[in-house]
């Protein structure tokens, strides 16, 4: 009789354990699927809530769905990067940076299936297959944004982390010639370009055959030549730069950032980039053809954590004017701020209809990321919620 009793009791701990697991593993419910926007089109399955498509690294804890912080009765969004977690390579020489966000802009197979049949091939080989989809703000527009962030008090003050940004939708037939020459190529130009060069970010290399120990040309399985890159050729291609519109923490701060550049052609050797433990709020930072702004800065520690916060933002993007350089019209910025705070609703006017300049000098416009963008050679940990975002 004990034996059976002790039975009785081994079996409803295990199933108490095994409903404990269960229940942990849907209150934080993992999203792995990920998608590289300007190469690769959005299958159904990839596509989260009918709006967002993830990128960035997708190890488990990355990017969950949250049933254990609700924001308006629906799960919300958490990321996290651990220490170990950097996958890409920073903007200085040996730094790295790390990435789980949610894109708004993605593109499908419909976005293409009225188009000739070569479309989609070509935007993978221009990188620009996003340019074709959803949620892109035209150029020059007005938007108005809105999105809810949920800051533990146990993240780190010290973490460098953008949480939302804004991204420029740079066009790679945009290009400089070996003799200094800038020109917007025809898609096909391209193409023929791509037969003879590799681009590593916006550097030109020449494609070089791969030769095997013989000397012989290697073919892949398809009977196609396998090349490598060589030495650079002196073409340059548009990649684009910092975002133009970034919210984060960096330096014991929080901040929001506006960057201009009106550049025709993107130069990545300008890395004008207001520092927000440096600047003053609304003093740009500026070179010859950028701007940066930090349009309002908070300490760390007064921060509210804990809670939901709630961004309010309308954007006048900058209108610039392509090939002579120039801009057209100053852009302008709104930004509201609100939470609660022992059961009273706090609300803040933290950006009050300023001009400013915010935009890059691309054809096309502007798509919306959160999420985590961990930068500056940081591995600090960093965890926190996101939520309740749309535009119009």
């Amino acid at each position: 009789m004990k034996k059976n009793i002790f039975a009785i009791c081994i079996l409803a701990a295990g199933c108490t354990a095994l409903i404990a697991q269960t229940k942990n593993n849907k209150d934080l419910v993992p999203l792995r699927e990920r998608v590289n926007v300007q190469v690769d089109s959005a299958r159904n399955s990839q596509i989260i809530d009918d709006c967002w498509v993830a990128v960035g690294t997708n190890k488990p804890h990355a990017i969950q769905r949250d049933f254990t912080r609700l924001f308006n009765g629906k799960p919300s969004y958490r990321f996290e990067l651990r220490t170990e977690d950097n996958t890409l390579e920073g903007y200085g020489k040996g730094e790295t940076k790390g990435r789980a966000e949610f894109s708004y802009c993605y593109a499908t197979s419909e976005d293409f299936k009225r188009l000739p049949a070569d479309t989609y091939e070509k935007a993978q080989i221009t990188k620009t297959v996003y340019h074709h989809g959803k949620g892109i703000c035209p150029q020059g527009a007005s938007r108005d944004y809105e999105f809810s962030v949920y800051i533990p008090s146990t993240l780190n003050s010290n973490v460098s982390t953008i949480f939302a940004q804004w991204h420029g939708m740079p066009d790679r037939t945009l290009v400089q010639t070996p003799l200094g020459e800038v020109k917007k190529l025809t898609v096909d130009e391209f193409m023929d370009l791509d037969k003879t060069t590799f681009f590593k970010k916006n550097m030109g290399h020449e494609k070089v055959a791969k030769l095997d120990n013989q000397g012989i040309p290697v073919k892949d399985k398809d009977e196609n030549p396998v090349y490598k890159v060589g030495k650079p050729n002196g073409w340059l291609v548009e990649q684009g730069g910092y975002p133009p519109l970034a919210f984060g923490f960096s330096g014991g701060w929080f901040y929001i950032k506006a960057n201009s550049d009106r550049k025709w052609l993107t130069d990545k050797d300008d890395r004008c980039n207001a520092n927000p433990e440096k600047t003053l709020v609304m003093s740009p930072v500026t070179s010859e053809y950028k701007v940066s702004t930090i349009a309002y800065k908070m300490p760390f520690a007064d921060f509210p954590k804990d809670c939901w916060i709630t961004f309010r933002i309308h954007i006048d993007w900058t209108v610039y004017g392509k090939e002579s350089e120039t801009i057209v019209k100053p852009g302008m910025l709104n930004v509201e701020m609100s939470y609660e705070e022992k059961g009273k609703k706090i609300s803040k006017h933290i950006v009050d209809s300023e001009k400013i300049m915010i935009g890059r000098n691309d054809d096309d416009g502007y798509y919306f990321k959160f999420g985590i963008y961990r930068v500056g050679n940081s591995t600090i940990p960093v965890c926190y919620n996101l939520a309740g975002y749309f535009e119009k």
